[in-house]
C-alpha cells in the first residue's frame, strides 16, 4: 500500500493565518507540529516513509521538505504539480509516479489523504485503513465517511445504502454542501455521512474508472510520468468527486466510528478542538476578562478582550480579523475580495519563507524597506544585482559570507556591509547556526521585481 497525501492547496478560510504563500497545511495551530507533519505521522507505522508520496506545487516544496525533516520522514517522496489542476489530475500524477518510479504493479492499493485534517486516535484510524484495504483489493473504491453530529452546511455528504458499523456499504450518491434545512433532514435520516475526502483503491480499479469517465486523463497518463508532467496543464481541471466518485458504480463507504475527525476548514473548527469549559480558546499573548464562547489568536502582540461573547478574533502583524462565531466560513469571501483588488495581503505574510530561510518585513515607507533576514546554515542567495536600490546589511547573529563583484569577505555579529545600486552581490551562510541580519533597502523603486540574477 502507498499513501498519497495531497498538499498543494492554497486555502482561503483561515485568513489571515493562512495565505497563498503559506496555506493551512503548514500552520502550527493545533499542537506544536504542522497539520502536514501530523498527517504524515498518522501513517508512519502503517507504512514506511518511503511508501508515502506527497503531491504539492513548486512554491511549497521547501515547506514540505522542512516538515518532513522535522519528523525524520525525509524518505517520503515529493512530486510537484506543474500547475494546479484539482484532485483528479493530482491523483493521476501520483498513480503514474507509483507505477513508473516506485515500480508498483496494478494491484497496488493507494490511499488518498488530504494534508490538513485532524484525526484521532491514530491506532483506530490505522485499523480502519487496514479493513478498507481488503475491500479495495476486491475492486472497489472505498471512501471514509464521518457520522454527522450536527446539521453541518460546510461539508459535502455521502448517502449510504445503510448504516452499519465497521462494514463497507454501498454508496448511493454524493451530495453538495446543503442548506440548513437539508442538512437537518440528512441528520435525521441516519444514512448520510460527511464526506472526508479520503479514498482508497487499486491502481487498476482507478485506471478503469478514469478510462470510463475521464479518458483524456488516461490518454496523458498512459504515456509515462515525464510526459504527464510535461503535459499536466492539458489535464481537465476537475475533482476526483466530480470525475469519478459521483459516477462510479464501484463506490463503497467505510464509516469512521468512534474516530474524531475535523477538517480544520474554518476558525470555528479550530475553536471546537481548542475550547475550554467556557467555550473559549485563547492562543498567544492574550489578556481577557468575562469572555465566553470566544476565540482569540494573537501572533506578535498582546490582545486584550473584555466582556466578549461569540467572537472570533485573529490578530497578525498586517491584518486583523473579527467575526461572529459560526460565520467563519465567510472568511473566503473576504479573501476573494482581496484577490479581486490585487491586495498583497491575500498572497503574502509579513514573514515569507524561501528555500534558504525566511525574511520578515519590519517596516517600510517611501523609498525604504527594512527586513529581518534569517538564512539557514549552508544556504546562500543567488548572485544578483538591483538597478534601483542599495542595501545595507548588519549581522545580528551568526556568520555571513558576502561576495561583492569578485571580492569575498566574512562579516560577523555587529558588523555591517553596504551594497550600492548596480553592483553584483551574493550572501551565504558558511556557519553552523542561522545567520540573522537586518537589511535596509533604500531607493526610488523598491520592489521584488527589481532583480537581475546571474548563473544559479
Amino acid at each position: 500500500m502507498k499513501i498519497i497525501i495531497l498538499a498543494g492547496g492554497g486555502g482561503t478560510r483561515l485568513f489571515p493565518l493562512s495565505r497563498e504563500c503559506y496555506p493551512k497545511q503548514f500552520l502550527h495551530v493545533i499542537g506544536d507540529k504542522s497539520l502536514l507533519a501530523q498527517t504524515v505521522e498518522r501513517f508512519i507505522g502503517l507504512v514506511k516513509p518511503e511508501d508515502i508520496v506527497i503531491v504539492t506545487n513548486e512554491k511549497y516544496i521547501f515547506h514540505v521538505q522542512a516538515e518532513l525533516n522535522s519528523i525524520n520522514a525525509q524518505d517520503a517522496h515529493i512530486i510537484v504539480e506543474p500547475v494546479g489542476r484539482n484532485t483528479a489530475p493530482a491523483i493521476a500524477l501520483a498513480q503514474i509516479y507509483c507505477k513508473d518510479k516506485l515500480k508498483c504493479n496494478e494491484d497496488e492499493v493507494l490511499f488518498i489523504s488530504p494534508s490538513d485534517h485532524l484525526i484521532k486516535p491514530i491506532e483506530d484510524f490505522q485499523k480502519l485503513i487496514m479493513q478498507a484495504e481488503q475491500t479495495a483489493k476486491q475492486g472497489s473504491i472505498v471512501t471514509l465517511g464521518i457520522k454527522p453530529t450536527k446539521p453541518e452546511t460546510g461539508y459535502g455528504y455521502i448517502e449510504a445504502a445503510e448504516n452499519k458499523e465497521d462494514v463497507a456499504v454501498k454508496v448511493l450518491s454524493f451530495k453538495e454542501k446543503p442548506d440548513l434545512d437539508t442538512a437537518e433532514k440528512y441528520l435525521k435520516a441516519g444514512n448520510y455521512f460527511w464526506n472526508s475526502g479520503m479514498f482508497m483503491f487499486s491502481i487498476k480499479t482507478m485506471q478503469e474508472e478514469f478510462k470510463t469517465f475521464v479518458p483524456e486523463i488516461v490518454e496523458i497518463e498512459d504515456k509515462g510520468y515525464e510526459y504527464t508532467v510535461d503535459n499536466f496543464i492539458q489535464m481537465p481541471n476537475i475533482s476526483i468527486d466530480y470525475a469519478v466518485a459521483e459516477k462510479s458504480q464501484k463506490m463503497m463507504m467505510m464509516p469512521m466510528q468512534d474516530i474524531y475527525w475535523n477538517d480544520i476548514g474554518s476558525f470555528d473548527a479550530i475553536a471546537e478542538v481548542l475550547s475550554d469549559e467556557n467555550n473559549n480558546a485563547f492562543i498567544g499573548d492574550t489578556l481577557t476578562d468575562n469572555c465566553t464562547n470566544t476565540m482569540i489568536i494573537a501572533e506578535d502582540r498582546l490582545v486584550a478582550g473584555i466582556d466578549l461573547n461569540n467572537l472570533v478574533i485573529v490578530d497578525t502583524p498586517d491584518a486583523l480579523l473579527v467575526a461572529q462565531k459560526g460565520q467563519s466560513q465567510k472568511v473566503k469571501d473576504v479573501v476573494n475580495k482581496l484577490k479581486k483588488d490585487d491586495r498583497k495581503e491575500a498572497r503574502e505574510n509579513m514573514t515569507m519563507y524561501r528555500s534558504w530561510g525566511k525574511y520578515t518585513l519590519l517596516t517600510e515607507g517611501k523609498d525604504y524597506r527594512v527586513r529581518k533576514v534569517e538564512m539557514n546554515p549552508g544556504k546562500s542567495l543567488t548572485m544578483q544585482m538591483h538597478y534601483h536600490r542599495s542595501e545595507h546589511w548588519t549581522v545580528i547573529s551568526g556568520t555571513g559570507k558576502i561576495t561583492i563583484d569578485d571580492k569575498e569577505s566574512i562579516f560577523t555579529e555587529n558588523q555591517s556591509t553596504y551594497i550600492p545600486m548596480g553592483v553584483k552581490h551574493k550572501l551565504s551562510n558558511p556557519g553552523k547556526i542561522p545567520l540573522v541580519i537586518i537589511e535596509v533597502q533604500s531607493g526610488k523603486y523598491i520592489n521584488d521585481d527589481d532583480i537581475l540574477v546571474f548563473g544559479d
